[in-house]
């Protein structure tokens, strides 16, 4: 996948580069200098090695869409080395039968060069003759049996034709002499398009007809559309729409005619057969409406009355085929240019007024569909053609030639859009309707609701489904709702009213606002049926949808527009020229881009003032999302929520009426009510969530009526939709509730540049420069703000706890106030003392969820009560007595040497701490000081420390009162230590935070108190005790800060007995928790301040008591402190080291493991950079010297090295090879340790241990290896991936030529291996140096003529790899070394007695022609996908050898074998690079003899 990727990204990024260099505008960014520019050279370079890789991803199982994407760039830049290797693989895939995934990938790859192939351009100017055989070819494509086949065909055909006006120019030939050769073939061939036209048609014809619901149905199964069948409409429509938008008006007469007598002369259900004719007919009436109308008015309106004449049809509930058929190509055919329908109105009126009242649904759907299209043609805004070039293709071949235009962009300066604007004449017949079939609905309605006449359900429905096609027609002719502004819901000194914008809708005031009429009805009816017969929901869900039209809808939805939007970016991206960019796109899409952005203007300008009808409205949805049926309440409340986004301040107006149904005290709240009032409250994932709004005046009412509802007798626990729904409430608050300002003043230079900008003028804003008092007046109101919200803000709080200390409360009211008030907590204002009182309680409350949210709290108003201590500035040059350095040099430098950690000069007395000067941050000083280097100021200067309980403020004394009792400490300590989860628990940063914050802030003043617990903690190891006890004590490290020295000092005799108690008390669950306290410990604090704990931890870690697994948790726990300090500590590493020199024969693998891990620690910061000093650390060079020495007795000797076991009375001193070896496996583990955690990798002196290593790892993989063997093999895949420099290649090779000469197979084998790997991952820095190249050449060659067959085999392995990647080139010296080895010849067999033993040592004749036939075989491999020059004959050469003797034989059967198999797919391809004789030849290799012949 990610190679997919790249080969998708690397093309487009490179198109980007070429179109800034060569194309873009100049900007601000830097010109990029000439010289750096891309050479044609380097761009044709470029695509011929990308071309190989897409090719082979074209096919691929992940799908061909990044194979087009790369294909779709690389065009643009060069399409004569693209697009003729894909037209080779497209041609054969349309005439498969078997392959429909060659057909679907090879179709997605044309899609992408489809612009680049029909411009053709002197680059390829025969692109375009492939157009028509490409159409003519897909159309076998269009097959009802295959899905994916039938959508990329559409597409296919689509994209083309967008680019290509089909226009018969066969008689220019005969016309004109200024032709080109191509432009004459053009010419010729376009007199197909009308074929192609046709042959389409009838392909689509028969899918249609294998569609019906008759033929894809049974009898029991839905009628609807699947979403195949809908895909599938939509692909029929829109190609068949864009091949008659691009038609000569010759063609599309008979297209039309074809269309017209395939649509009257069968009858079609409605649901998926009919609805693809009738979109089929509405692309021919939206091309040319006149004479689409002209054929299919008359006929279907004489069908639909003809049959309608007979009173009783109106009444039928199933109704005649004939009729819905015709009545649904009319209502299809009429979505056409307004002014083209209104020569016909008088019939459609007619149809209108006999099939708006059928009884039957489907028909008077299809008839509301007819009304809602008429008045939407009518009444709105949009562009009336879509051609390529502006005007149509409708001029005589002697003046204009549209080959010329084939693949050209629109220009976008001169698109010439023709739009249709309403007329008057539109205008009035739109109103017209309305007045004859809207008013009249409208009055049956309103007599329906007064109670003045009945209506049955099904007429009631009916007359809300012509109302709302009414709206959904005319809706863009209807001014806004109109409705006094609601004042007061904010005050402001600035102007809130909305804005309006023209968007090219003139509203008719003198005429009847037919969307007020609606409104005042519908409300009426809504509150009549909620009365008296609730149940109707359907009638409920329309009413609903009108509603949410009344107040959203002027001409578009949201929904559509996105989807719209949406598939516009997709056509956009898969035609787009990045190249050459400046919006060259097809003249379609950017008149559909001018829609979009006029719909949009339209959708986002208009109504968001909230008025009182949308009170009105805003209240019957509420009463709507609150009433019985669960359905009508989903509904109601989406609209809701898309209302709550429009109307500026409407929620404010709102949450009281929701709130009410959440009170204890209303108890006529029912369940339902109750439920909707919570999914109003909580919204849709995308809109306004009420109960979270960033504003005081709502969270302040809602947050403490969520809280108040578990009161109210409508709340039920049992019911788990309920739970659910106040789960997801308090989770979104808790995701989306950020801290609102208490303080809202703007900075004094603020004001003055806003005060400039408005006096400067281009442009001058409408509104004067506010005058001094108001000015004043402004800033009066922001301070009283400022004093409202604090006092909101300590309401809210105080209504939590109130609501808190309530008995009553449900235990999950109670968490979910808890979580609230948590939210509360903030930087710039303290918490109440009732809050922090309440939380310190809650550290010892029953409910572990209380208690978790307790500790965050109280470890955060510890920070909200921290006092400040002082800093001063401090300047390093002084403090290190020189002066700065002029250059950055990074590492251990004379300025920075006073920050190490030295064991003579440490702070022993409370002078000489007050004298250091502590750097607690460990980046500074290493790289560079920062600007102004601030520090702590002296002890004298800081805050007291030690308060008396009176000296204390008042949440001090709180927090202080409740730490002091030993009662609370002992709860609060015990429930520290119960488990959690059992296996699952880990050190808890919140409750060391709280710790930290405890001792930061009160000093030692809770140490005797805490003392005992400490002492019990340590000594049990229990897991859940343990890591308590490790909590305390990081958090008390962390904390003792500021502490005075003897404070620290008396502390640490505290700590380092508990400390050394708590480490031989380790257990395998509690040594993570141990590692972590430390760490966390010694973060960010001076080394010097933690002496100590350092010393105390250096004492001896592995002196083996408690066993190895003791030794090596302390150790894990050492790492973790000294890890945290990184280059301040070179002492304590070199002692460190130094210790565990003589250590590393250790017996044990834990502790093994662990010293690798802590040895990777120790030398860390020996990194071999630029600018970059030589650390005083310990150096990984020095240590290899001195393991060298003792690794000498398994260097010198010939004899394998076998793993070192254990005896079990194995007593006293083991000779020194055993101790190497033991010695050997710990190097091992460091090696293999440091490989994925070091900075750098050190290469010379790995080097040294590399053969070593070598006589060691085992060829074969097998897990039955012993320990030493698995880690040899593993350190040198490790080690062959690691990054060169240029300088160290070099040595590499070196060592790896000596390493080949060694005695082991075994070694030689594996140097082929290591030299696999790190060529592959250095390749780009091997490349740059020939000499190197030249070296890994020799070195593999000289490994073909081997001895040992296993390391030949895999010497030509390694060639044949290396030939593959380029890294080496077969060329003629390689070719006739191999050929000159294989024509070694073979001694004769030598005759021999019998019943002697066969010499099984290969001659040295037979293994160089084992060699020179080995190396022919890898450059063979070395192309599986195609057949370079000089294959063939090195097929011939080695076909010679299928006879030789073993080995030989078996590596000629089997290079055939693989060339066989990687050649298969393409062989049609691949055999016309052989002559008759060579494939003559391999023929018979390659063909095993018949069994029979």
């Amino acid at each position: 996948m990610k190679l997919m990727k790249l080969l998708q990204r690397l093309p487009a990024s490179v198109v980007r580069r070429l179109h800034r260099e060569r194309y873009r505008k100049p900007t601000w960014l830097t010109p990029i200098p000439e010289s750096h520019k891309l050479t044609e050279e380097d761009i044709t370079c470029f695509v011929k090695s990308m071309m190989q890789p897409v090719l082979l991803a074209m096919f691929s199982k992940t799908g061909s869409l990044d194979a087009a994407q790369a294909l779709q760039n690389l065009a643009l830049m060069r399409p004569e080395l693209v697009i003729p290797p894909v037209l080779e693989k497209t041609y054969p895939a349309l005439e498969t039968l078997t392959e429909p995934h060659q057909l679907t990938a090879t179709l997605s790859c044309m899609i992408g060069v489809a612009r680049s192939l029909v411009s053709g351009g002197q680059r390829f100017p025969e692109g375009p003759t492939h157009m028509l055989p490409l159409l003519m070819r897909a159309l076998p494509g269009v097959d009802p049996n295959d899905f994916s086949k039938c959508m990329i065909t559409f597409q296919f055909i689509a994209t083309f034709v967008t680019l290509v006006p089909l226009v018969d120019c066969s008689s220019a030939l005969h016309e004109r002499t200024d032709l080109t050769e191509v432009e004459r073939e053009m010419c010729s061939a376009s007199a197909e398009f009308e074929d192609f036209v046709l042959q389409f048609m009838d392909r689509c014809f028969a899918l249609i007809d294998s569609s019906t619901l008759e033929q894809t149905r049974e009898e029991t199964e839905t009628e609807k559309m699947t979403h195949l069948e809908s895909l599938v409409e939509l692909g029929l429509s829109s190609t068949f729409s864009t091949i008659l938008t691009q038609c000569s008006l010759d063609i599309f007469k008979v297209a039309l005619e074809k269309v017209f007598n395939f649509a009257t002369t069968n009858i079609f259900e409605t649901r998926v057969a009919g609805r693809m004719v009738a979109d089929m007919c509405r692309a021919a009436s939206k091309c040319h409406p006149t004479e689409s109308l002209k054929a299919f008015v008359p006929h279907c309106c004489n069908i639909i009355n003809q049959i309608a004449v007979n009173e009783e049809v109106l009444n039928e509930e199933e109704l005649d085929k004939e009729l819905l058929w015709n009545l649904q190509l009319l209502s299809e055919v009429t979505r056409v240019d307004g002014d083209k329908v209104l020569p016909y109105r008088s019939d459609l009126v007619q149809i209108l007024q006999l099939t708006l009242h059928l009884k039957c649904k489907q028909g008077y759907i299809l008839a509301c569909n007819l009304l809602h299209h008429i008045l939407r043609s009518s009444a709105l805004i949009y562009p009336t053609e879509y051609c390529s070039m502006p005007g149509g293709f409708h001029q005589p071949i002697s003046d204009y030639l549209p080959i010329k235009d084939w693949g050209r962009p629109g220009d976008l300066w001169n698109l010439d859009i023709r739009w249709h604007v309403p007329s008057v004449e539109e205008t009035s017949f739109v109103f017209y309707l309305l007045d004859l079939i809207l008013q009249p609905e409208l009055q049956r309605l309103q007599r329906f609701a007064q109670g003045e006449q009945d209506m049955g359900r099904d007429d009631v429905l009916q007359s809300l489904t012509i109302i709302q096609h009414c709206l959904l027609g005319a809706g863009s002719l209807m001014p806004p709702l109109k409705g006094e502004p609601i004042p007061e819901l904010v005050h402001s000194m600035v102007n809130l009213d909305e804005t309006t914008l023209y968007t090219g809708a003139k509203y008719d005031e003198s005429r009847e606002n037919y969307r007020d009429a609606v409104c005042r009805v519908m409300r009426q009816l809504l509150h009549y049926i909620l009365e008296h017969s609730e149940d109707d929901t359907k009638s409920l869900f329309s009413i609903i949808k009108i509603i949410s039209d009344l107040m959203h809808f002027k001409g578009s939805h949201k929904h559509e527009f996105d989807s719209r939007w949406k598939s516009f970016n997709l056509v956009k991206k898969s035609m787009e020229n990045r190249l050459h960019g400046r919006k060259q796109h097809i003249r379609a899409l950017l008149i559909d881009r001018v829609m979009l952005q006029h719909e949009l203007r339209r959708l986002t300008v208009e109504g968001c003032q909230y008025r009182s009808i949308h009170q009105e409205l805003m209240k019957d949805l509420l009463r709507l999302s609150t009433s019985t049926y669960s359905q009508v309440r989903s509904r109601a409340q989406n609209v809701l929520y898309t209302a709550l986004g429009t109307y500026n301040f409407c929620c404010r107006d709102l949450i009281p009426h929701v709130l009410e149904f959440l009170n204890p005290e209303n108890s006529t709240v029912t369940q339902q009510q109750f439920k909707g009032a919570l999914y109003c409250l909580l919204g849709n994932h995308s809109g306004v969530c009420l109960a979270n709004l960033h504003d005081w005046d709502c969270i302040a009412v809602t947050w403490p009526a969520i809280v108040r509802s578990g009161l109210s007798s409508a709340m039920s626990l049992e019911k788990p939709s309920i739970v659910r729904l106040f789960d997801d409430l308090a989770d979104k608050i808790h995701r989306q509730y950020e801290t609102i300002g208490v303080d809202f003043s703007i900075p004094g230079e603020c004001c003055a540049v806003a005060k400039q900008l408005m006096i400067t003028g281009n442009p001058v804003p409408k509104e004067p420069v506010p005058p001094e008092e108001e000015a004043a007046e402004g800033l009066k109101r922001q301070e009283l703000k400022n004093l409202e919200s604090v006092e909101k803000y300590k309401r809210l709080i105080g209504d939590l706890l109130d609501f808190l200390n309530n008995r009553n409360m449900p235990w999950k009211f109670e968490h979910i106030a808890i979580g609230f008030l948590s939210l509360l907590l903030r930087d710039d204002h303290q918490l109440p003392p009732s809050s922090v009182m309440f939380f310190v309680k809650s550290l010892n409350h029953d409910s572990l969820y209380v208690r978790k949210v307790a500790i965050s709290a109280v470890a955060g108003i510890m920070k909200q009560i921290k006092r400040p201590h002082k800093k001063v500035p401090v300047s390093p040059s002084e403090l290190c007595g020189g002066k700065e350095l002029s250059a950055i040099v990074a590492g251990d430098r004379l300025d920075n040497k006073w920050l190490q950690y030295n064991g003579s000069s440490l702070p022993r007395t409370q002078q000489e701490w007050d004298g250091c000067v502590f750097v607690e941050k460990t980046h500074w000083g290493y790289y560079c000081w920062p600007r102004k280097l601030m520090m702590y100021a002296p002890m004298e200067e800081q805050p007291k420390q030690n308060l008396t309980r009176e000296e204390m403020t008042e949440r001090e004394q709180i927090i202080y009162d409740h730490f002091s009792d030993p009662v609370f400490i002992n709860q609060f300590i015990e429930f520290l230590s119960l488990e959690d989860r059992k296996g699952k628990d880990k050190f808890s940063p919140r409750r060391f935070c709280l710790f930290k914050g405890l001792f930061r802030n009160f000093g030692d003043v809770f140490l005797p108190v805490l003392r005992p617990h400490m002492e019990r903690l340590v000594a049990d190891s229990h897991e859940s005790k343990q890591r308590c006890v490790a909590e305390i004590m990081s958090g008390l490290i962390r904390g003792c800060k500021h502490w005075s020295y003897l404070k620290v000092e008396s502390l640490w005799e505290l700590l380092c007995p508990l400390l050394r108690t708590a480490l031989s008390n380790i257990t395998i669950e509690t040594y993570a928790d141990w590692g972590t306290c430390i760490a966390t410990a010694c973060e960010s604090r001076d080394p010097r301040k933690l002496y100590w704990l350092f010393e105390m931890l250096m004492e001896s870690p592995v002196n083996g008591e408690g066993g190895s697994f003791v030794d090596a948790c302390r150790l894990y726990v050492l790492q973790g402190g000294l890890a945290q300090q990184e280059w301040r500590v070179p002492e304590l590493l070199h002692r460190l080291l130094q210790y565990l020199e003589p250590k590393l024969t250790q017996v044990y693998k834990n502790v093994r493991e662990r010293i690798g891990s802590v040895l990777t620690y120790i030398f860390m910061i020996d990194v071999n950079l630029p600018y970059t000093q030589p650390t005083t650390s310990p150096r990984i060079s020095d240590f290899t010297e001195r393991i060298l020495l003792q690794l000498k007795p398994l260097t010198e000797g010939d004899e394998e090295i076998q793993n070192h076991v254990v005896e079990e009375n194995e007593v006293g001193e083991q000779d020194e090879r055993t101790q190497a070896i033991k010695l050997l496996k710990t190097v091992l583990k460091w090696l293999i340790a440091s490989a994925g955690r070091s900075f750098s990798t050190a290469v010379p002196e790995q080097l040294r241990l590399l053969p070593l290593l070598f006589k060691i790892a085992p060829v074969e993989n097998d897990d039955s290896y012993d320990e030493l063997k698995r880690d040899a093999k593993t350190c040198l895949s490790l080690m062959s991936q690691g990054l060169l420099y240029t300088e160290q290649i070099p040595m590499v090779l070196s060592a790896l030529q000596e390493i080949s000469g060694s005695s082991s197979w075994h070694a030689r084998y594996t140097v082929l291996t290591y030299l696999q790997i790190m060529v592959f991952y250095n390749l780009f820095t091997y490349m740059s140096d020939q000499k190197a190249v030249n070296g890994v050449r020799a070195l593999v060659v000289r490994l073909l003529e081997d001895e040992q067959l296993e390391v030949r085999e895999m010497a030509a392995t390694t060639l044949s790899g290396f030939l593959q990647c380029n890294f080496l080139s077969m060329d003629t010296p390689m070719q006739t070394h191999f050929e000159a080895l294989c024509k070694t010849c073979l001694p004769k067999k030598r005759t021999r007695e019998l019943g002697s033993t066969v010499d099984t040592i290969p001659s040295a004749d037979l293994v160089r022609r084992h060699a020179g036939v080995l190396g022919l075989s890898a450059c063979i491999l070395s192309s599986p996908y195609d057949v370079p020059t000089w294959m063939p004959q090195l097929l011939m050469d080695l076909s010679a050898h299928l006879n030789d003797t073993q080995p030989i034989e078996m590596t000629v059967k089997k290079t055939l074998s693989n060339f066989r198999r990687t050649h298969h797919d393409n062989w049609q391809q691949h055999k016309q690079h052989f002559t008759d004789d060579q494939l003559l030849v391999l023929t018979d290799l390659l063909v095993s003899p018949c069994y029979y012949a």
